[in-house]
């Protein structure tokens, strides 16, 4: 009886029978496919290294282990060096990684926090974005390197190339004062919608009508 060949994208487990197992990977698809490289992306991999520099900034990325990349006419190709479960993770982690490193370079990444409340407000201090948001004294926050903040009204925004520390910056700032769920007052994340609670009067008086 012939033996089918098995598709690049099928993987071999063993299953607590203790026969074969067929498990599906699916960023083995996405991953076997090249990753280009936009005609204004400089980029180079040396030591395991790859370095992307763009019209909005220039970063590095090194090669996850059980990885195998490269670069070759404005392309990346990755693929993993045997088949175990780490090295498939890898694989689709470090897929992700490149295409939002080549897209921080390129135009960047940004999230915007709005601020309400009365008296809140916010400004720039050198680095640092200084805050007042309802407590006794200001608060400070400095954001991390490579990450730029900017205030427009009570709109706050955060760029940079780095898309996770752009979210972490965004998810810090927020944390400081979240929005409190009866008059909606401290930052939010421009368009998120915060579900509102009645006050205790409206409450009451809610029950007492019913």
């Amino acid at each position: 009886m012939a033996t089918l060949a098995r598709p690049s994208w099928v993987a071999n487990a063993f299953s607590k029978s203790g026969n074969y197992a067929i498990i599906y990977n699916p960023m083995s698809k996405l991953g076997r496919k090249p990753i280009a490289i936009p005609s204004d992306i400089e980029a180079r991999l040396a030591d395991g290294i790859f370095y992307f520099k763009g019209k909005a900034g220039q970063t590095e990325l090194k090669v996850l282990p059980y990885l195998e990349a490269k670069l070759q006419d404005q392309e990346i190709t990755v693929k993993p060096v045997n088949n175990i479960r780490q090295a498939r993770a890898n694989w689709g982690t470090m897929v992700s990684l490149i295409k939002n490193a080549i897209a921080g370079v390129s135009e960047g990444f940004s999230k915007e926090l709005q601020i309400e409340g009365i008296g809140y407000r916010a400004s720039i201090e050198g680095d640092k974005l200084n805050l007042s948001i309802g407590f006794s004294h200001p608060v400070k926050y400095q954001p991390p390197t490579g990450v730029k903040i900017s205030v427009e009204k009570n709109i706050i925004k955060i760029s940079g190339i780095d898309k996770q520390l752009v979210g972490l910056a965004a998810s810090q700032i927020r944390k400081l004062k979240k929005p409190e769920p009866y008059q909606g007052k401290g930052i939010r994340y421009v368009g998120e919608v915060i579900r509102r609670k009645a006050g205790k009067k409206a409450a009451a008086a809610a029950g007492a009508a019913a």
